[in-house]
């Protein structure tokens, strides 16, 4: 959870930074961009690596890797030479080595919880995540109010060093014996894993639409919090901070509510009420007049989007062959990783022409027609959504 509020608090930091500094939302949106487009590229050979290496000593070694990279950010911007074109290149830099930690990451669940719990697990994960994603953005407000931005990004460098010592701690089973096959034929085997699963198919084309018609919201707050309080720099950093907040207090409640509606309305029913309310909600937040009624709009956002992501991510994890799992979940972060940072810049280009409420408004109508067409066309890629535990691999695994 530490090492998640110090990667909120530089998220929230290098936002407000372009934007006061460029007062252009394209230019937030290109850090997102440079964020989140590596995991897109690079999580296929983060999941072929899962599937056969040993999975803590790797988690260990890109941390710590991080951890420079974000002292090296921090120094930039002691010396003042943290321009935009520096940040997105070293916020690029973080993106690649996140790239290929986080299939590690979620790889590890299904071996430390049953299939039964994986869901509540998920869940669980995810509220951690989104309380680093409260407590981040209020330190990076506090912080950059009362000191500076590079105070921001010195901390979030220390939280790298908790990450380590949480998971030299951890005990996994050994990975298996290496063998010759290449990492290009091991993800090919993975996407074609994923293809023959119905449940993990309807899975990652839905997370795929979610990315880039609906995330985009997250790239850019700090654009709706200049459009809401002006371009002074403070102010910006201190709006994106209260609106990420809000997003993340609406996800740890939605988190805590998930397994519990789930189980009484049924996983697949759930979710889709989730992909429903998505749109709407996100359409209510763009048009909210005062920035107040925007943090209320994102707090409901944050719980409603929250059931999506999870709900699609616990579909992949317990329906993907065990011997595929590390390559069928980076194939989840392929569609979260390249399609939401280009569906922030499609909005952030469209956002400075048009304005972030057109933009964000007609991703939300794309998504809600998206899913109607399923339910009308292609009710069957909707059933497939209940989590069933996969079965075993028939064909030969590699």
């Amino acid at each position: 959870m530490v090492s998640n509020a110090g990667s909120w608090m530089e998220t929230v930091a290098v936002g407000a930074l372009i934007k006061a500094t460029t007062g252009r939302d394209a230019f937030v949106a290109l850090a997102a961009v440079a964020a989140f487009l590596p995991i897109g590229l690079l999580s296929p050979v983060g999941g072929a690596l899962a599937d056969r290496l040993d999975r803590r000593r790797f988690l260990i070694t890109l941390n710590c890797f991080e951890a420079a990279v974000a002292t090296a950010l921090a120094v930039l911007a002691l010396r003042d030479l943290a321009t935009p074109a520096v940040v997105i290149a070293l916020v690029f830099v973080e993106g690649c080595s996140g790239a290929l930690r986080l299939p590690f990451l979620q790889a590890l669940l299904p071996d430390l919880v049953p299939p039964d719990e994986l869901l509540g697990a998920v869940v669980l994960g995810s509220a951690q995540f989104n309380i680093g994603r409260v407590l981040g953005p209020a330190l990076a407000a506090v912080v950059i109010a009362v000191g500076s931005f590079e105070a921001a990004f010195a901390l979030n460098a220390l939280t790298f060093f908790a990450a380590v010592a949480a998971t030299a701690a951890i005990r996994l089973p050994p990975p298996p014996a290496p063998d010759r096959v290449g990492v290009l034929a091991r993800i090919v085997a993975g996407a074609r894993a994923a293809r023959d699963e119905p449940g993990c198919r309807s899975a990652l084309g839905l997370i795929a639409v979610t990315a880039l018609l609906v995330s985009p919201f997250i790239a850019l707050v700090a654009g709706r919090a200049g459009a809401l309080v002006g371009d002074e720099e403070r102010a910006v950093a201190r709006a994106t901070g209260l609106l990420t907040t809000a997003q993340g207090i609406g996800a740890v409640a939605g988190a805590l509510l998930v397994p519990s509606l789930a189980l009484r309305f049924g996983r697949r029913r759930t979710l889709l009420v989730w992909l429903v309310c998505t749109p709407a909600l996100v359409t209510a937040y763009a048009w909210a007049p005062t920035l107040w009624w925007a943090a209320v709009a994102m707090t409901l956002l944050g719980a409603s989007y929250i059931g999506v992501l999870a709900g699609l991510q616990a579909v992949v994890q317990v329906r993907a062959p065990a011997a595929y799992r590390g390559r069928v979940v980076s194939l989840f972060l392929v569609g979260l990783g390249t399609l939401y940072p280009l569906g922030a810049l499609w909005q952030g280009v469209v956002g400075d022409a048009l304005g972030l409420r057109w933009a964000t408004t007609v991703g939300a109508a794309a998504l809600l027609a998206v899913v109607s067409g399923l339910a009308l066309l292609r009710p069957a890629a909707l059933r497939a959504l209940d989590p069933v535990p996969a079965p075993a691999a028939t064909s030969k695994q590699v």
